[in-house]
């Protein structure tokens, strides 16, 4: 992998892409994980602006200095960086109090856990239309096009993305290359969705590598009989999310009318 080009040529894209549209910069949530660091140096790499949002709901106190730490480094290496602090804790805790309540304790912290990530779209769009910058989204590949693993309208509502063409093991080449900070990079992924400390793998029950092989063996045709242990397992988490998730993946479908009907 031709690391230092393909950092290029992210920022080239990203600067090219905000100065065709007339945008001054880019605003981008910073949740101490690595796809928002390395997402939001490159936007800071254009030399436009970068507003960094911290948005925190009920967060672990490590994802909050995390996120802390990467804005301070990005402030001292590149000029144009400015940061945001909403807290949304008591935005989403009157939520809460306001819905009815349900029966279905896990589909209700499912949904909770999603609204989240809405809230946050929310605000980052507030900001995105005060200051006249894009959202930036932070998706990788094995999340946007293989699992599905986001939000639909929540991170996964973004105006571009520019690592979504990147598997997670790349974008850590990526972070290492970019020099971002070593905590970050040793951090287990998490979506910080949940008020504590279970990780990507936790909730998905694969790791990255395992995925990206996954989405691989896909591409190439394999079916799950293939593959046997931990293999055939991994195979199976993966088109079982896959299927699920294509309407996240696909546009939103249209019934379109016949033209005999309009006459």
């Amino acid at each position: 992998m031709q690391t230092e080009k393909i950092i290029d040529h992210i920022v080239d894209w990203l600067k090219n892409y905000a100065t065709n549209a007339n945008i001054k910069g880019f605003v981008i949530g910073i949740s101490g994980g690595i796809d928002s660091a390395v997402t939001s140096t490159l936007c800071a790499k254009t030399g436009l602006d970068l507003l960094c949002l911290e948005m925190p709901i009920h967060q672990e106190e490590n994802q909050v200095t995390r996120a802390a730490n990467h804005i301070q480094w990005l402030q001292e290496n590149f000029s144009k960086v400015s940061k945001q602090t909403v807290n949304l804790t008591p935005v989403f805790d009157s939520l809460v109090s306001a819905v009815p309540p349900v029966d279905n304790e896990e589909e209700r912290f499912m949904s909770l856990a999603n609204t989240r990530a809405r809230l946050r779209m929310t605000t980052l769009y507030y900001f995105a239309a005060l200051n006249g910058y894009l959202v930036a989204g932070t998706g990788n590949k094995v999340e946007d096009f293989g699992v599905g693993f986001y939000t639909k309208y929540g991170d996964g509502g973004v105006d571009l993305s520019p690592i979504a063409d990147l598997v997670k093991t790349e974008v850590y080449e990526i972070a290492k290359k970019l020099n971002v900070n070593t905590e970050i990079i040793k951090a287990a992924p998490t979506d910080g969705l949940w008020g504590d400390d279970r990780t990507d793998e936790d909730q998905i029950g694969a790791s990255y590598p395992e995925l990206e092989w996954a989405m691989e063996m896909k591409d190439l045709g394999k079916d799950v009989e293939d593959f046997s242990g931990r293999e055939k397992e991994v195979y199976t988490i993966f088109t079982k999310l896959n299927r699920m998730n294509q309407h996240k993946m696909l546009p939103i479908p249209i019934c379109e009318i016949p033209n005999m009907l309009k006459k």
